[in-house]
This record gives C-alpha cells, structure tokens and sequence, in this order.
C-alpha cells in the first residue's frame, strides 16, 4: 500500500482497554504514568500512551460483549489495531471488501470536519479479537484536540 511517510516510521498502536472509571484511569495513565490526554467524551478518554493511541472506555461489567457508542456506532471494547495513512486504509478496506471480508463496523469517517476527523472500520479475526483500522489525513492530529473557546488553556 502506498504512502508518503517514510518506510521506516514505526505506525503508532491504537489500544482500547475497558476501565470502571474515568477519574481512576486519569489518575494513573496521566498523573502516575505522565501521558498526555487527547480527546475525551462522558464515556472515554485518549491518552498518548509513548507515540501510541491507548483509549479507556467506561465498561462495568465489561467483558466480549462490551459496547460504547461512538458517534453513532456501538463500538466493541476490547479492540486493538493501527494507525495509517488515509490512502492506506482506503486501499485495505477495499481488499477487505472485494475479499468478502465482514465488518463489524463497516468503513466511514468519523468527526467529519472536526480535529480529530479519521476514517475507521472494524474487523474481528478468527479467533473473536475485534481490530480497528483507522485513517488520518494528518497523522500528526492522532492526539490533538480542540482548544477551549477563546483559546484558553
């Protein structure tokens, strides 16, 4: 698959855990292990987990069955997956597609126009363990978030 990084660029991982709490999860992923937070929402927060993307979800009682809604979606936690350039995930969600592969959430985009704006879809392997692929224009936005109204911080 084409891309413009160069070949030797690691792709950063994409984690999602579920956690009891988001207070909890700050606590240690931000105070204890100094991880910078991205993006949250009531029910998840993202952290720079060393250059890789680890994301709490509030699950009680989580196991194989455990969803969180996501923009419209009922995204299964646990998942793992990667990180591509946008073209790249084009081209494989294609081959997954013309392969008969099925989705559990089909290829789109997410927070279309926003800063965090990415395309996703996901998949489970054989063996039951849901993957997500996700696809950024601008890899760099992987972490960012907006800033406050009237650019405090």
């Amino acid at each position: 698959m084409p891309s413009d990084e160069p070949k030797s660029a690691l792709p950063p991982f994409h984690l999602a855990l579920p956690v009891a709490d988001l207070a909890s999860a700050r606590s240690f992923y931000g105070d204890r292990l100094g991880c910078r937070e991205g993006r949250s929402a009531p029910t998840w927060v993202d952290f720079d987990f060393f250059g890789h993307q680890l994301v709490c979800h509030v699950a009680p009682g989580a196991g194989s069955a455990a969803h969180n809604p996501v923009e419209g979606d009922a995204v299964p936690i646990p998942h793992f997956g990667v990180v591509l350039a946008l073209e790249d995930w084009r081209a494989l969600g294609d081959q997954l597609r013309a392969a008969g592969m099925p989705f559990e959430i089909a290829p789109r985009i997410r927070f279309a126009g926003q800063i965090g704006e990415q395309g996703t879809f996901f998949v489970r392997d054989p063996f039951g363990n849901v993957l997500e692929f996700k696809g950024f224009r601008d890899r760099s936005r992987l972490f960012a978030h907006a800033e406050p109204p009237g650019g405090e911080v």
